[in-house]
């Protein structure tokens, strides 16, 4: 079983940078896909970008497509999710999550159920 731990949120202006962490223990993540979600206060939790370990195979909502890149560190058993051009709308709880399954399927690593591990988030605030 793998833990993740979340870090690197904080507030930020409009049109800023922020990047967040994703550190694994337990496991490596060879075998997962690594993904991004967001949950504003009232709104569901939704989809921002994901990962495919071995592949590098990415992924990413059309909303932050251009402005967020996520990238990991194999050395570090960690995933990043680099946040640049932040808008007000990007103000949410950021999740880390993992799956173990690998379905050679898109859409798949869209969807937050099919997402087994959870870290307890990082909070972003942005300012306008």
């Amino acid at each position: 079983q793998v833990q993740l731990v979340e870090s690197g949120g904080g507030s930020v202006q409009a049109g800023g940078s922020l990047r967040l962490s994703c550190a694994a223990s337990g496991r490596t993540f060879n075998y997962y896909a690594v993904g991004w979600f967001r949950q504003a206060p009232g709104k569901e939790r939704e989809f921002v970008s994901t990962i495919t370990w071995r592949d590098g195979i990415t992924y990413y909502a059309a909303s932050v497509k251009g402005r967020f890149t996520i990238s990991r560190d194999s050395a570090k058993n960690t995933v990043y999710l680099q946040m640049n051009d932040v808008k007000p709308e990007d103000a949410a709880s950021y999740y880390c999550a993992a799956t173990d399954r690998l379905p050679n399927r898109g859409s798949y690593y869209t969807n937050p159920l099919n997402f087994k591990y959870w870290g307890q988030g990082t909070q972003v605030t942005v300012s306008s």
